[in-house]
Formats: C-alpha cells, sequence, structure tokens
C-alpha cells in the first residue's frame, strides 16, 4: 500500500474585506412657527431646485478553479 503524504503549503492570507451595513434611524425636530397677523405686500420669489446627479462604477473580477490530474489515493495499488 502506498501513501502521499500531503504537501502543506503556507496560508494565503487575503485583504481584510470591508461590507457596509446601513442603518437607518428618524429624529422628529419639532419646528415652532409663532404667527402674528397684519397687512404686507407680496413679492413672489420662485425657487427653481435641480438635482445633479453623478455616477460611479466598478469592475468586479471573478475567478474560477480548474483542478486538472487525478489526487492521491491511498488504497489504490500500483
Amino acid at each position: 500500500m502506498s501513501y502521499c503524504k500531503p504537501r502543506v503549503l503556507p496560508p494565503v492570507v487575503h485583504p481584510t474585506r470591508y461590507c457596509e451595513d446601513h442603518r437607518y434611524s428618524k429624529t422628529i425636530v419639532p419646528h415652532i412657527h409663532p404667527q402674528h397677523i397684519k397687512k404686507v405686500d407680496h413679492q413672489k420669489y420662485e425657487h427653481v431646485h435641480y438635482y445633479p446627479h453623478s455616477y460611479s462604477n466598478y469592475k468586479p473580477v471573478y475567478h474560477d478553479h480548474s483542478y486538472c490530474g487525478k489526487p492521491c489515493n491511498r488504497y489504490e495499488k500500483y
């Protein structure tokens, strides 16, 4: 009977993977608006709001591992 002793390599230590965990909370801010009535001349200001967008992207890379050859079988007879 023949036995193939495995060769053990040093471990491959990968960089730390950082993930994001988004948590949201709600805070209520009371606004107090005292009122007083009097005659007023009105002038209107129209405020127009714009929301420009920017974009970003990333290109993930994937790896497939193929195992070629035959592993040692300790029960195999030669």
